[in-house]
Order: structure tokens, then sequence, then C-alpha cells
């Protein structure tokens, strides 16, 4: 098989797994909170990362890494998965799987802003541009379509913004694009740091449950949930999308196709946990990622 096809064969086999996500975070939630929910899938992590270590006989790099880089570790598990998936988790639990999900996904233009002050970046006009499109789908998917951004909506219920959740949605990328920047500048061996982040990850989430007095042994739907996504999320996941970059000519071929995921998504989400798609979500997520497209065009 040629190495191109290959690469796209592991790309698309990521995403399928990727697109599956949203449904299983708020399917899951019905049966644990956040915290439960984040306990098993990243101690599954943990476990896969480490045996995927063990077979690529790469466990002898734990025994060489300094101490410098366990507190660089120490730092990067906090980011994540701790406080990025606490807060994504949240933002699933008080919003629908379409929302916290598309809000999500402006990462790439929060990198951008966070570029400025961390990098030393410039940001060109166009620049500026392609991310109050991306603003402008945030402002779409949150007020569902509903712009009187009043306290009642036109029928007299109580508003359909939960301010809460959006925050939390979009705090979460802020998270997600903290991560990158600091990750990015880790040379290590990417699996090694990985099993290592997640370690500290899963320490940091055990003692918030010991510390908050709220560990319970979820619903066995629960715990199902979390070892899928621990596998398909956190773990095995990653692996694939590495291969894809590894075989690909170029990393344009693959990574243009992660686009798809939030679309694939979506037709989960309506089928799985029963949610009725809006338009205004299919909308502002259009937006988002023509945002997203625009910035990448200019790079």
């Amino acid at each position: 098989m040629k190495p191109q096809k290959k690469a796209y064969l592991y790309a698309f086999a990521a995403i399928a797994c990727w697109s599956t996500i949203g449904s299983a975070f708020k399917l899951s939630l019905r049966y644990t909170d956040p915290q439960g929910l984040l306990f098993i899938s990243s101690l599954v992590a943990c476990l896969i990362l480490f045996v995927i270590l063990l077979v690529q006989g790469k466990l002898a790099l734990l025994r060489h890494l300094t101490l410098k880089e366990f507190l660089l570790s120490a730092f990067l598990g906090m980011l994540n998965p701790f406080l990025y998936y606490s807060v994504l988790l949240k933002a699933y639990d008080l919003l629908p799987a379409q929302e916290a999900g598309t809000l999500n996904y402006i990462w790439p233009l929060v990198l951008v802003l966070l570029s400025i002050p961390m990098l030393r970046q410039k940001i060109s006009f166009v620049s500026v541009i392609a991310i109050l499109i991306s603003f402008a789908g945030i402002i779409v998917i949150s007020s569902r379509g509903d712009f009187s951004f009043g306290t009642a909506d036109h029928t007299g219920n109580e508003a359909i913004i939960n301010s809460s959740g959006v925050s939390l949605a979009v705090g979460s990328a802020v998270l997600w694009a903290l991560y990158w920047i600091f990750n990015v500048k880790d040379q290590r061996e990417a699996i090694t740091k990985l099993f290592l982040n997640f370690s500290f990850g899963f320490l940091y989430t055990f003692i918030s449950i010991v510390v908050s007095g709220r560990f319970h042994l979820p619903a066995w739907q629960g715990i199902a949930g979390g070892i899928y996504i621990g596998l398909f999320e956190m773990g095995i996941t990653f692996v694939l999308w590495m291969y894809a970059l590894k075989y690909s000519s170029t990393t344009a071929k693959v990574s243009n196709l992660i686009y798809l995921s939030p679309f694939m998504s979506l037709i989960i989400i309506h089928f799985t946990v029963g949610e009725t798609i809006l338009t205004s979500t299919v909308i502002g997520l259009l937006l988002i990622i023509s945002g997203i497209g625009l910035q990448q065009y200019l790079k």
C-alpha cells in the first residue's frame, strides 16, 4: 500500500473516532459527573499509553528524563487533561452536545490571539477579519439564532443563552490553545511526554475527587463511557493521527481532513443523543470553520 493511502486510512480512522466523542461525553454524563468521568477516562488513557510505550520499546526513555522534564509534565498535565477536560466536560453537562463541541472548536483562532503576547507574533488585518468571522459563529451558536439578548425570548420564556455553559466551552478552547503552545515547544518523544502528562493529570483528578469527598463508583454505563473516551479520545486515536502525519507526503493533506470531524459529530449526536440539530448550530459552525480556514490560508 502506498504511504499516502496509509496516511488517509489512519487519518479517517482518527477522525471517525473523534467524531463520536461529543456523543460519548453527553451520554456518559447521564450516569456520572464530570470529575468521575475524567477519573475513569484519564486512568484508561494512562494504561493504554503505557502499553503502547511497552510495545514500542520506549519505556527506557522514562529513565532518562530530568527533574526539569518531570516538572514540565506536571505543568502540562495540569493544563491537559486535568483543567481542559474538567472545564470541557462541565460545558457538556450544561449545554447540548452540538453547542459545547462546536464552541470548543474555536481553539485555532484562540491560538492566534494567544500567539500575539506569548510568541510575539504579529497579526494582519485579514487575520482580524478571520477572527471576527469565527466570533460571529460563536454568537450565532450561543444565542441559537435569537439576537434579542434580553432576559426573555419572543414567547416570554427565560433567555435561552446559557452563559455559564458558553463561557466554559470557550474557556476549554483557551486551555487547549495554551496547552498547544507549551506542548509544541516540548521536544521530547511524543508518546512518552503524553503518557507523563496524562499520569500527572490523573493524579490531579484523583486528588480533587478525594478532597471534594465526592468519590463514588458510577453506574456501568458511566464506566463504559469513561473507558470508551479514554481509548478513543485520549489514547489510541492520538497514535492513529501520529501515523497519518508520518505517512503523509505533506501535513496539509491530512490535517485539512479534520474539518470533517465537527460535521460528522453533529450527525452522530443527532442519532445517538437524540438532539435536533439547530440551523443556528450549522450556520455558526460554518462561520467558525470559515474563519479558521481563512487563517490557515494566510499561513
